[in-house]
């Protein structure tokens, strides 16, 4: 699975706060790609709680 945010995201922190492994807020969240291998479920219920839906999963 690849994860993406595309433009809108507004950092809130809600993907952090699911995984921080994962989802790196400095400013503007960042996205470890090595460490999504093993937490599918992490991403994809960030990109469900995400308020403005920038979130992308590409499998």
């Amino acid at each position: 699975m690849r994860v993406e945010i595309i433009p809108g995201c507004i950092s809130c922190g809600a993907c952090v706060s699911i995984n921080s492994d994962i989802f790196e807020l400095n400013g503007i969240v960042h996205i470890n790609q090595a460490k999504v291998a093993g937490h599918e479920e992490d991403c994809r219920a960030a990109a469900d709680a995400c308020p403005v839906n920038v979130i992308r999963l590409l499998d």
